[in-house]
Parts: structure tokens; sequence; C-alpha cells
């Protein structure tokens, strides 16, 4: 094989792994087994990590304050310290039954050990309400690497456009079961694991096909090397 070829074919594989790799990326999200509308539930947080030589040692989600809730509390997971922080709203508000002057603004979770290593995820899990009487509930989160690296998820979705590079994390709420504990939105989590299950599909495929024309190419490469020889 001549130096050309060599290169040529170290090229295709690079593509073909990167096309292979790209579909894989994702971001800090939200899900839940039971947030209704005007209800209590639990929220989660899926946070990957994304860099590829610094673990994540800390998150920092926002609640919004416009839509507060009354009650909130975060979970605790073994190696990590949490922080809930109160803030006097702006005005007074009423959520539900309860009148409310200051409400949770933000939930941090740090790192007491290694973190989140490279090529990890975790999740993070809150629990509260009442939830809003709407269809989705946006929050901000802010993910810190251990080298000193800050990623703002925060970007709001708009309708018809492409999604934003550091979406902030959306979630769908179900519809009110009448007895303020929420509802089992398994429709949504039905939806959720085939849309994922989809793009899971999606980008095999389009790894695959890129395996596919990089050979390819390569056999012509080889041929035509070959040839001249």
């Amino acid at each position: 094989m001549t130096r050309t070829t060599a290169r040529l074919a170290a090229a295709l594989t690079t593509v073909a792994l990167v096309a292979i790799a790209g579909p894989a990326s994702a971001h800090v999200g939200v899900s839940s087994p039971d947030a209704a509308k005007e209800g209590f539930g639990k929220a989660v947080f899926r946070v990957p990590n994304e860099s590829d030589t610094a673990a994540t040692t800390k998150l920092v989600v926002t609640l919004p304050s416009d839509t507060p809730f009354a009650f909130v509390s975060a979970g605790t997971k073994p190696g990590w310290k949490v922080d809930v922080v109160k803030k006097p709203l702006a005005k007074p508000t009423t959520v539900g039954d309860y009148d409310l002057t200051e409400a949770v603004s933000t939930i941090t979770w740090t790192a007491e050990g290694d973190g989140i290593p490279v090529g990890q995820f975790d999740e993070f899990a809150i629990s509260g309400g009442p939830f809003p009487d709407a269809d989705s509930i946006s929050f901000s989160a802010q993910q810190t690497y251990a080298d000193g690296e800050v990623v703002d998820w925060d970007q709001k979705q708009a309708k018809g456009a492409e999604e934003p590079e550091h979406p902030a994390p959306t979630l769908t709420l179900g519809e009110p079961t009448g007895d303020d504990h929420g509802a089992t939105t398994k429709a949504s989590a039905d939806t959720e694991s085939a849309t994922d299950s989809g793009t899971d599909r999606i980008g095999t495929w389009l790894g695959g096909g890129a395996l596919v024309v990089a050979l390819a190419a390569l056999v012509v490469a080889l041929r035509q090397t070959r040839r001249r020889a």
C-alpha cells in the first residue's frame, strides 16, 4: 500500500467514525413518571458528560420564577452535596391553594468525589408541585466540569425552528387526575422511548451508511493503486 493510499484510508476511517459518533451527542434533559398539570410529581434531570477529558462536578438547576412551586424537595445522591436556595418573589403569588411570598429558586448538586466520569451520565431528581396548568414547563441547568468549563442549558426552543445548541430542559406535563398527586404519563413516556429508539436507529443507519461508503471508496483506491503498479 502506497503512502497516498494509506493516508486516504486513514482519512476515510476518520470520516466514518465521526459519522457514527455524531448522532450520539446528547444534552441535559428532564423527564417524569408522574408530573401532571396542577399536581405534584417527580422531575428527573439526565446529565450526560460531553467532555472528552474532564468529569462533571456540579449541576445547578434553576426553577422558573414565573410559575413557582409551593413545595420542592431535592433528591440526595451518594457522593454529592445538595443545596436548596429560596428567594423572595417579586410579588405575592397564589399557586393552587397556597399563597407564596418566596419559593425555591435553585438546587445545586456538587460532587464530593469524582463526579460524572467521561463517557458516562447520571440523574438528579426533584419532587414537588403543584405544577402549572400548562402543557410543559422549562427549567435551566448549568453544568460545570472539573477543568473549569461551564455549559448553560437555557436556550428556549422556538416553534418550527431547529433545536438550539444548548436547549433548556423542558418537561411535558400530563393531564390532571383530580387527586392533586399527579398522573402517570405513560403515553408521554412511551412516546419519548419510541422517539429515542427511532433516533438511535437513524443514527445507526447513518453511521452504517457512512462506513459502507468509506469502505467502498477504500476498495476503489486500492484497485487504482494496483493498476498503476
